[in-house]
């Protein structure tokens, strides 16, 4: 689901509507016993997005905030890139 390596989260899971609360479930899990101040969620392996991605996205980006950390996103898929450009937050997406 989400792998940690050092200060790398990679997603393995597609980020879709049908598993987006395991991810945001997940990722809050790892940022709760996270100790490094900078992280990077690796979207490499990520081959299908939804609008629910970017709902996950912003929400581990504000519970990564509430405990002073920073993440950033890399390797996003294009597909991800696309929605968010039409829903007009590529610029609010926290990509490294």
């Amino acid at each position: 689901m989400i792998e940690k390596d050092g200060n790398v989260y990679r997603v393995t899971l597609p980020m879709v509507i049908v598993n987006a609360r395991a991810l945001l479930h997940a990722g809050r899990a790892l940022l709760g016993a996270e100790a490094e101040r900078a992280l990077l969620l690796d979207l490499a392996l990520v081959r299908e997005a939804d609008s629910s991605a970017l709902a996950v996205l912003f929400a581990l980006r504000r519970a990564a905030a509430a405990r002073g950390l920073s993440l950033s996103v890399v390797n996003p898929p294009p597909g991800l890139l696309s929605l968010a450009g039409l829903y007009g937050v590529t610029g609010s997406l926290p990509l490294a």
